[in-house]
């Protein structure tokens, strides 16, 4: 989104860690005018793909990977920094890795040094569920997650990763039933599916500045992010893509959301306590919030249908 402040740096530790011929294509969503300017005159050989129309991760990401001519992608986002070639050092992994390796993901560390994903254990629906209530540690060893060296995982982190260009382009790119999560968990489990593996090298690291773009859109994201949950978890034993609804569960779907929205409706009933009267306020947006979860969970429209109209009520 907007935000050339990350996105230079970004694209500064790029050039300043990597060997490799690249491309780099940014797809600069609802820039404005003056900032999509700045930014083409700092940095001409980037390729900007403009999108000023509602679109979430996947579908802003597709923008550009549809227009990837390299052998391999490397999905980043702009609010990351390298301190070490990161690139150089996946593509050598490439190398010595058996050609049923479709994709490789450096650790994820935090601005504080502690590791948001070093590889991810399989995402279930009762692992989400421990999720939603904060019971769930990335950063504790598991059988496929923070462990030394190159080791197999089971899925992906969408903040970085890179993959083979062919292999994403059969799978369909990211899947845009999804317009906020799970669509990377979504796409490492649907290309193990395929028979292809995700590897992550604890070796190489790259910095994330999770939580830089958050605010009031939360009032809209997190309840798109739930609805998309809602729809992968209980589609697992069907994927495909784009999974859409055809694979739900019902019975299953039925249970998780009665359970996101008890958990919801705690949480509208303590903020209801709160002085909401400052509409950008942490009171007023958590309760906010809580009810388009709510609303969100037992609704037939799309994950972006429910962005899209979330997004209109935004407290600006």
């Amino acid at each position: 989104m907007d935000r050339p402040d990350l996105l230079g740096p970004c694209l500064e530790s790029i050039r300043e860690h990597t060997a490799a011929g690249y491309e780099v294509l940014v797809v600069a969503y609802m820039f404005s005018p003056e900032n999509l300017e700045k930014m083409r005159s700092e940095w001409p050989s980037v390729r900007f793909i403009v999108n000023d129309s509602l679109a979430g991760f996947a579908e802003n990401n597709n923008l550009a990977l549809r227009e990837a001519k390299g052998r391999f992608c490397f999905v980043v986002n702009d609010d990351t920094l390298m301190r070490m070639p990161v690139i150089d050092t996946l593509l050598a992994d490439f190398e010595k890795l058996s050609s049923k390796v479709a994709a490789i993901s450096p650790k994820i560390v935090l601005a504080d040094g502690s590791v948001q994903t070093c590889g991810r254990e399989q995402w279930t629906p009762w692992r989400y569920l421990k999720h939603y209530l904060h019971l769930v540690d990335e950063g504790r060893p598991g059988p496929f997650s923070n462990k030394e060296g190159i080791f197999r995982t089971r899925t992906l982190n969408g903040a970085c990763f890179m993959i083979r260009t062919d292999i994403f382009r059969e799978a369909g790119w990211f899947d845009e039933t999804y317009t906020f999560t799970p669509e990377d968990i979504a796409l490492g489990q649907y290309l193990e599916s395929l028979g292809h593996e995700c590897w992550v090298d604890a070796g190489v690291s790259i910095t994330h500045l999770a939580g830089a773009t958050a605010g009031p859109m939360e009032t809209a994201i997190k309840p798109t992010r739930v609805k998309g949950s809602l729809i992968f978890y209980s589609s697992l034993r069907r994927l495909k893509n784009p999974q859409g609804t055809d694979g739900i569960n019902r019975f299953r779907y039925a249970l998780m959301a009665a359970f996101i929205w008890l958990v919801e409706a705690f949480r509208t009933l303590k903020w209801s306590f709160a002085d909401r009267s400052d509409k950008r306020g942490r009171a007023y947006i958590m309760h906010r919030t809580a009810r388009n979860v709510m609303r969100a969970v037992w609704s037939r429209k799309s994950t972006k249908e429910i962005f899209t109209e979330l997004y209109k009520e935004v407290p600006r």
